[in-house]
């Protein structure tokens, strides 16, 4: 209950007071200035004719007029350190309400809705968007600006997606010491992908590996259902999306963020979708809609248990009836498979399609370290 409170507290700080104040430093104003009342009216009897002072009252008027001093500077300080209230923030939080996580981030947010209406917008996506959505501001605040965008001349769309990356759908960053093309990026990261992408989820390499032909032959068999409507959790360029759209013609939504890297840019331009989410935010799909859910090799064992546990129920809660959930290379310690992990996913009760573990540890590791594949289906 006590946390309840608290979120909505947040919640109405973020709404009611867009200037960026949050309800602590409300508090702390309003114990100022009855302070400032009282120590006012008691400096004003406290006059050097009255006869009656007590011994020692010049150094109580001492100690009155430097708590003044102090809490005068006090607020000045406030008033200095709070930035101005930014207008297109004020206007937005009347028309709709904000994230209550951003409240907790007033700066970020105030230079965030700092724009010159009906221009172009700042170049902030990796300054600000993204650093806003990891703190859980998110939905960010609409913008009445033009982003930038790459020249509409140059770009070439594929109609593949598994031909070469166009140089020209991204924004690259001008700082010379940076990657300014796809072919600069690590093979790794899942930007080659007319060669090392074009092979995934076709070829079995181990247990671990489960294929899109393999994965609509073990839906058909446990009556599932067809894959028609897909999440790709930290999917990175939407390499299954593509594959099941060529496969099962099947719309698979993949969650990126852009770290050190075009991944928003790289799916769209192989004409999947990409949703601009991070790990930890409510998936923005409707409940009971997703014929399948898969975690990708971004949700493993860095996760905090609890936030990873939270993960598992969202995915359910987007799952239909009889929907698959596809726990893909999830690593973690040899230790905690079976005590946290494992014991994570069969709180959910779903059937178990596939289950299959192998050795992570690579040489010169300290720690045990082993891979879970997994397909599981929603009762």
């Amino acid at each position: 209950p006590a946390m309840r409170k608290t979120v909505v507290g947040s919640a109405s700080t973020g709404g009611g007071w867009p200037c960026g104040l949050n309800l602590n430093v409300v508090f702390l104003l309003s114990m100022v200035a009855t302070n400032l009342l009282s120590l006012y009216h008691l400096s004003i009897r406290a006059s050097p004719t009255t006869p009656a002072l007590q011994s020692g009252s010049d150094f109580d008027q001492q100690q009155v007029l430097q708590q003044l001093s102090a809490i005068r500077a006090t607020v000045s300080h406030l008033r200095s350190a709070t930035p101005p209230p930014a207008p297109e923030l004020v206007l937005y939080s009347r028309l709709a309400p904000v994230a209550s996580a951003c409240s907790a981030h007033p700066d970020l947010l105030h230079r965030f809705m700092s724009y010159v209406p009906f221009a172009a917008c700042p170049d902030d996506v990796h300054t600000l968007a993204e650093p806003l959505i990891l703190r859980g501001c998110h939905p960010l605040p609409r913008r009445r600006c033009f982003s930038p965008t790459p020249d509409a001349g140059s770009v070439q769309l594929p109609t593949d997606p598994f031909a070469p990356l166009p140089d020209s759908a991204v924004r690259w960053p001008t700082d010379a010491k940076k990657c300014r093309s796809f072919s600069c990026l690590p093979a790794s990261l899942g930007f080659d992908v007319a060669r090392t992408e074009a092979g995934k989820f076709l070829r079995s390499l181990g247990p671990l590996d489960l294929t899109v032909p393999q994965l609509l032959r073990l839906a058909s068999m446990s009556r599932a259902g067809p894959i028609r409507l897909g999440l790709d959790v930290g999917g990175g360029t939407g390499t299954l999306a593509a594959r099941l759209k060529r496969a099962a013609n099947a719309t698979v939504l993949t969650t990126t963020m852009d770290l050190g890297a075009p991944y928003s840019e790289a799916a769209a331009a192989r004409g999947v979708v990409p949703l601009h989410a991070p790990l930890q935010q409510r998936f923005p799909v409707g409940d009971g809609t997703m014929d399948l859910v898969r975690a990708g090799h971004a949700v493993n064992r860095w996760i905090p248990e609890p936030a990873l546990e939270f993960l598992w129920y969202d995915a359910d809660r987007v799952l239909r009836p009889g929907g698959l959930l596809w726990v893909d290379h999830l690593w973690c310690r040899k230790g905690d498979l079976d005590g946290v992990y494992a014991a994570m996913l069969r709180r959910l009760g779903y059937k178990t399609i596939k289950w299959a573990v192998a050795d992570k540890t690579g040489i010169g590791a300290k720690d045990e370290l082993v891979y879970l594949t997994a397909l599981l289906q929603k009762p």
